[in-house]
């Protein structure tokens, strides 16, 4: 199979019949063999029987059902999971990503060797204030912090080699970072494309300025999951050092100073560089803890474990 085309969705009753559609009239025109895998996350409209309905007309659209909503990341994992095309394609389903773009992102994968390719709306049909400008920020900081130069993270139409999405693992709220998750894999091959952003034309954003929030959060927990997360100790077991170091180093200068210096000065208990020496000695301590059982929670994790269930499939065959 040529392609697959993985679209999480959250409430998008009225426009998944027109994006069936448009991406049905893509891969006829350019005689692609296809899967498309509508990953509904807990919607409460009509998104469900219509995906039911469009599987019935057309064999190739297959679907997931989440019991709730349990994030756009989780969706997508499912998605991976199940995709079968050589290339994976993943698109939102609020017609703002344009599926013509999809020929010229498979030639990307295929012919030019890349492992994943990233989509990059240059021009924006979203609010200055409340998109556009926390956007840019969160882009420069996601370069800034994962070395990858992209322009546009969050951008939800990206073409994917099927290996990557084989061996990374989306979880949590790292939807926006899987260029880096490839990256941290061993994918280095990564390319950006400029594509057609449309405006909304049903419906509302899922989105409010909460995310730029937690994608921030995210980026620091990625950050350090990047350069710490097999090695934790490396990270608090140098902190710890430090620590320990000045508390040590405060704590000889007090005893000197009274055996030697100052015998008759006040007492140690009552000069306040006993107090940093004690404190500094003390979190050292409890750094050196936080990297013995972020050693020890890694040794004992449980990859396989259940992030989500599903209610429903449709044209999915149960092996994974």
């Amino acid at each position: 199979m040529d392609i697959s085309v993985v679209i999480p969705l959250l409430n998008e009753e009225e426009s998944l019949k027109e994006l069936h559609n448009w991406i049905v009239s893509v891969m006829q025109s350019n005689q692609f063999s296809y899967e498309i895998l509508f990953i509904d996350d807990g919607s409460t409209d009509q998104s469900w029987p219509i995906i039911t309905e469009l599987s019935e007309v057309n064999p190739k659209v297959k679907g997931i059902k989440f019991l709730k909503n349990f994030g756009k990341s989780q969706a997508l994992h499912a998605g991976f999971a199940k995709a079968e095309g050589d290339v994976v394609i993943t698109m939102d389903a609020d017609l703002q990503d344009n599926p013509e773009e999809i020929p010229e992102l498979f030639k990307m994968i295929k012919q030019e060797g890349l492992d994943l390719v990233s989509g990059w709306k240059k021009k924006r049909y979203d609010s200055v204030i409340s998109k556009n400008l926390p956007s840019k920020l969160f882009n420069w900081a996601a370069r800034k912090t994962s070395g990858v130069q992209l322009n546009d993270f969050n951008c939800g139409l990206k073409a994917y080699n099927n290996t990557v999405v084989k061996h990374i693992d989306v979880y949590g709220e790292m939807h926006r970072y899987i260029p880096v998750l490839a990256k941290n894999a061993g994918f280095i091959n990564i390319g950006e494309k400029v594509v057609l952003h449309q405006a909304r034309k049903y419906g509302k954003t899922k989105f409010g300025m909460n995310r730029f929030i937690n994608g921030f959060l995210d980026l620091i927990t990625i950050w350090f999951i990047s350069h710490f997360g097999k090695r934790p100790m490396h990270l608090f077991g140098a902190l710890g050092v430090i620590m320990t170091i000045i508390g040590f180093g405060f704590a000889f200068y007090l005893g000197i100073d009274k055996l030697f210096l100052n015998p008759s000065g006040r007492l140690i208990t009552q000069r306040p560089q006993f107090y940093i020496a004690l404190s500094t000695m003390i979190i050292g301590s409890q750094f050196f803890i936080a990297g013995f059982l972020g050693e020890l929670v890694l040794r004992t994790n449980h990859p396989n474990q259940r992030r989500y269930f599903i209610k429903e499939e449709l044209n999915l065959s149960k092996a994974v």
